[in-house]
């Protein structure tokens, strides 16, 4: 079955950096497209980025361009988002994603806050 467990989130203040990671399993990850969604509370979830299926392609929202990079590591089935220059509006729970093709599934997600 399909399993994507994310880590690597945490407090951070303003201005400092994280590393999320995506541990995916039970799929062929190296075909998919995947995908981070960010949850911040109390609003509805907000797709941050795309990644291709060999990562040469990738897709941010507007608001983060320039501070995240996405990432993969498609021998080790593993997803990454840096998340630099972070932001208090950037606080929400961030979830990797399969999305589309075969269903949708999702990780349990990471909490990410930025506060001073």
């Amino acid at each position: 079955q399909v399993q994507l467990v994310e880590s690597g989130g945490g407090l951070v203040q303003p201005g400092g950096s994280l590393r999320l990671s995506c541990a995916a399993s039970g799929f062929a990850f190296s075909v998919y497209r995947m995908t981070w969604v960010r949850q911040a509370p109390g609003k509805g979830r907000e797709w941050v980025s795309n990644i291709s299926p060999d990562g040469s392609s990738t897709e941010y929202i507007d608001s983060v361009k320039g501070r995240f990079t996405v990432s993969r590591d498609n021998a080790k089935n593993m997803l990454f988002l840096q998340m630099n220059s972070l932001k208090v509006e950037d606080t929400a729970v961030y979830y990797c994603a399969k999305l589309g093709v075969g269903g949708d599934f999702w990780g349990q997600g990471t909490q990410v806050t930025v506060s001073s």
